[in-house]
């Protein structure tokens, strides 16, 4: 799959998932503007706002895939912010590397990674310490991998086998992710969630003479297109918003009305 469809792909998905979002987000608006303006007289519209919320958590699949897999290894984190209008900022991490030993082939790799993007959650908040969500989101993902030297045997029956070696490399490796799950309070402050992930490599071709095993964050390095699944534990900390901070209409609920 060359580049430009790679691209091509994301702009289409991107895309879909933003209507579906634009749809959702004006529902619920709508529906939190009606229900707020049916309320008679000139009575006073309170605005209920929601706060902050830094979230910190840790991927539980990876270390369970490490203790089945020998040949790999990954472990990710995650930090996201609650900005404003079911709106999260995101930054992961983590580092993992992998060995190739055929018989015939034998070489190692390792590296780290760093993913950036945003959340968009799709439900609409029942009341401002409602932190559930169901999201769609986007990533750019960087890694610097580094290849141990190789050395391989070419069998050949007729002329016999012939033993070399090809040197180490470091690069990097780019990738775009679209992403989508849901996460849930269990009790105050600590979340459990998963998500999905398709992943599209946009440099493959730098490292297409003798790809690495396995780049932690991505997936499989010979391939253009990866899919993973995250297990987040994860706790939040939490702070209100300053009194000039901005509030949308999605965070206006019915009965935050006064009644008197």
């Amino acid at each position: 799959m060359s580049t430009q469809s790679i691209l091509r792909f994301i702009f289409i998905l991107v895309f879909s998932f933003s209507l579906a979002a634009a749809h959702g987000v004006v529902w619920a608006q709508t529906s939190d503007t009606v229900a707020v303006d049916t309320v008679g007289g000139d009575q006073p519209k309170k605005k209920i706002q929601a706060g902050r919320q830094l979230c910190i958590g840790i991927d539980a699949v990876h270390p369970v895939l490490n203790s089945l897999v020998s040949d790999r290894f990954g472990y990710e984190f995650a930090i996201d912010y609650y900005t404003h209008n079911e709106m999260y900022l995101t930054a992961e991490g983590g580092w993992g590397g992998a060995t190739v030993n055929y018989s015939d082939l034998k070489y190692g790799s390792t590296n780290n990674f760093l993913r950036f993007g945003f959340n968009k959650s799709i439900l609409a908040r029942d009341r401002p310490t409602d932190w559930d969500m169901m999201f769609i989101g986007f990533r750019a993902g960087v890694s610097d991998v580094h290849r141990t030297p190789a050395t391989f045997t070419v069998m050949d029956s007729v002329w016999g086998n012939a033993s070399g070696s090809a040197p180490g490399k470091n690069f990097f490796a780019y990738w775009a992710e679209i992403t989508g799950g849901m996460r849930v309070e269990f009790v105050r402050g600590l979340f459990g969630g998963w998500n999905i992930r398709g992943k599209f490599m946009l440099n493959g071709r730098s490292f297409n003479d003798l790809a690495p095993l396995y780049i932690a964050g991505y997936g499989k390095g010979d391939k253009n297109v990866n899919f993973d699944f995250n297990v987040y534990i994860s706790y939040g900390i939490r702070w209100k918003r300053r009194s000039n901070d901005p509030v949308t209409a999605s965070e206006v609920k019915p009965d935050a009305v006064s009644d008197k």
